[in-house]
């Protein structure tokens, strides 16, 4: 009789922890929102503008209305020391806050070269490599 308690007892714990996982499952399913609906036409509010230079390094940022698409995106800019060559690029990985109705992409870009002049475009793609069809005009910094 004690066996038989205990049985149904380990059942019942069974039943209870697969019920559980289940839930749990579908509970975070519901959380993880489906592909944002693609904006029509994505354009940069803001900037971009360099938020520092420093050594061999500057960050540049720029605001865009929220492009949709995938949740993955990247920042991206195409730079170099001839305007008409812009040979190098920099990308930063980014989030997209689908209840947002702007993103702030930044992306560092290494190994500058001191007291020399960089031209440079700002663009953003989603995690698949799709641009996003932005691209700023030609801006540039000089790195001290």
């Amino acid at each position: 009789m004690k066996g038989l308690h205990l049985h149904r007892l380990h059942l019942l714990l069974a039943v209870t922890t697969v019920a559980g996982a289940v839930l749990s499952q579908a509970q975070v399913q519901a959380q993880i929102l489906a592909p944002a609906k693609k904006a029509a036409r994505v354009h940069i509010t803001e900037g971009p503008k360099i938020e520092s230079v420093k050594d061999n390094l500057a960050i540049i940022r720029w605001t865009s209305n929220n492009p949709g698409g995938t949740d993955e995106h990247f920042g991206v800019v195409h730079y170099g020391t001839d305007p008409e060559h812009l040979t190098e690029t920099a990308k930063s990985h980014i989030r997209l806050n689908q209840n947002h109705s702007s993103t702030v992409f930044r992306v560092r870009v290494g190994g500058l070269k001191p007291q020399t002049t960089y031209y440079y475009t700002v663009d953003s793609m989603q995690g698949n490599g799709k641009s996003d069809g932005v691209k700023s005009k030609l801006a540039h910094f000089t790195n001290p």
